[in-house]
């Protein structure tokens, strides 16, 4: 998962970028990286760690331009290389710098043909990087001495044809403007909109943004005219003109519904759907089935897992007629433990995140809710933390039904045996986790919830909880990234 944002303004572009990466800094912690172009010229800044760290003054000096992408890295395979830091550049044809957030499951044959075939190489393991020179390739095969908009949209059209998998993209041209583009499927978000010049300010243009989630366009004022659709192009060019165009020749909707569990902020829009809303309905619905299930049990009081899972936890402790707290203090400078590679370190990192307020346990039955549970690592933690700060009785509720499968459109679930859910009974999972009670929402009415929103979606990417992919996923594949991202194989990578 990964933070992209593009954008053409009206003055120095590298400013308004920096501020949407620290926006979109919770879907990447990794490495952040800023292209932008000036003059027919790129200049490009990126490494390793938060956006605040990447961008010191000293090398944000030189990020001068009318136009920029910027993007701010999670590693899907646990890889932490520099190499790997986006945007990535490619020199020919024109120059161009991408910007990737998802991730293709045939990369690896694609590097071979890109290799054999179109006479290009490949300088590290990223599938950004392979993405990037199929694009341009492809570019290069359809477009004269001139860039027009029907050469980068048939270009989008064979990257359709060629790549199976995630992918939204954000690339700037040196000289043209900004592309972007998702892929059939529409698995991973991307969003886009318009601030309209100042009518008395003499010059002003109409200035445009392209952003993984909504919030990083409100936060600059800019209108938001709509999703960019599956398989659909969208150009804005350096003279302000906006183009789009279908690129695909089968596209269905299908968002990843882990987006509105855990990785979207809540203020943000994605596919026409408030995540905030729809994780209002996610509390109430497991209400309902709590209700269902454990009507006998006295739950004194329901306190959610910070950040994510607060907004459920609100609806459901109404539903269920019982006091709502903050029972755990976040220390807000620890990155998510979903994400940090090794046991030990997610194990560390937990004690050291949250704190229990233990007035808000003593001698009560809690119910702490959390917006899933994949490796069981911190579920487990938090729930000795609830005994030690003196509960009676702990229940769990997860927002989210059981992670049982991998993910392979740019989520770094796990292999499947490092799922505490896989090939586990739920009475197993809870034995595990020490709680007295365990519920998980249903897949059905995860759905539900998200699907309330706009009825248009055709389906969602659920694969990570019913095993049924978007896309056609070799068992190969399968093998391959359970020896990437292993915990002995992150422990070596970084």
């Amino acid at each position: 998962m990964c933070g992209i944002v593009g954008m053409i303004g009206n003055h120095d572009v590298a400013s308004t970028i920096y501020e949407c990466l620290t926006i979109l800094q919770h879907r990447g912690q990794d490495a952040a990286g800023i292209a932008t172009c000036e003059d027919g010229k790129l200049e490009l800044v990126k490494n390793n760690g938060l956006v605040s760290d990447v961008f010191r003054s000293e090398s944000a000096q030189k990020l001068k331009g009318l136009s920029g992408i910027g993007h701010v890295r999670y590693p899907t395979a646990g890889s932490s290389n520099f190499e790997e830091a986006q945007p990535f550049y490619v020199n020919s044809p024109f120059g161009i710098a991408l910007a990737h957030n998802g991730n293709l499951h045939n990369a690896e044959q694609l590097q071979k043909e890109l290799f054999a075939e179109d006479r290009r190489h490949i300088n590290t393991q990223s599938d950004s990087e392979v993405l990037l020179n199929v694009f341009a390739h492809e570019l290069q095969n359809a477009s004269g001495l001139v860039i027009t908009p029907e050469a980068i949209f048939h270009a989008v059209s064979r990257v359709h044809k060629r790549c199976q998998g995630a992918y939204a993209n954000v690339l700037i041209i040196p000289g043209y403007g900004i592309v972007a583009f998702r892929d059939p499927n529409g698995i991973r978000p991307l969003v886009y909109g318009v601030r309209k010049a100042d009518p008395n300010t003499p010059g002003a243009k109409d200035e445009y943004m392209v952003a993984s989630e909504s919030i990083a366009l409100d936060l600059h004022h800019f209108e938001l005219l709509d999703d960019v659709a599956p398989g659909e192009a969208i150009i804005m060019t350096n003279d302000r003109q906006l183009y789009k165009k279908q690129c695909a020749e089968h596209t269905q909707l299908s968002p990843c519904v882990f987006e509105f569990v855990y990785f979207a902020r809540p203020d943000s829009m994605i596919d026409d759907v408030s995540v905030y809303k729809a994780r209002l309905r996610m509390g109430e619905k497991l209400a309902e089935r709590i209700k269902e299930r454990w009507a006998n049990e006295d739950i004194d009081v329901v306190i959610p897992i910070p950040e994510s899972s607060r907004t459920s936890a609100i609806p459901m402790a109404h539903e269920l007629g019982v006091k709502f707290r903050e029972g755990f203090v976040k220390n807000r400078y620890i990155g998510r433990t979903f994400i940090m590679p090794g046991q030990e370190q997610r194990v560390k990192s937990v004690r050291r995140k949250l704190n229990a307020v233990e007035l808000e346990f003593r001698n009560k039955n809690v119910l702490l809710i959390d917006d899933s549970i994949v490796r069981g690592t911190t579920s487990k933690q938090i729930i000795q933390m609830a005994r030690e700060a003196g509960a009676k009785k702990v229940f769990f509720a997860s927002a989210a039904p059981p992670v049982r499968y991998p993910n392979v459109y740019g989520i770094d679930m796990p292999v499947a045996e490092e799922l505490v859910a896989h090939n586990r009974t739920e009475a197993e999972i809870c034995e595990i986790l020490g709680a007295d009670g365990l519920i998980y929402q249903t897949l059905e009415d995860l759905e539900a919830a998200c699907l309330e929103g706009n009825p248009k979606i055709d389906r969602f990417d659920s694969s990570c909880f019913s095993n049924e992919y978007v896309t056609d996923v070799g068992d190969d594949y399968f093998e391959k990234i359970g020896i990437q991202r292993s915990d002995m194989a992150k422990q070596h990578n970084g």
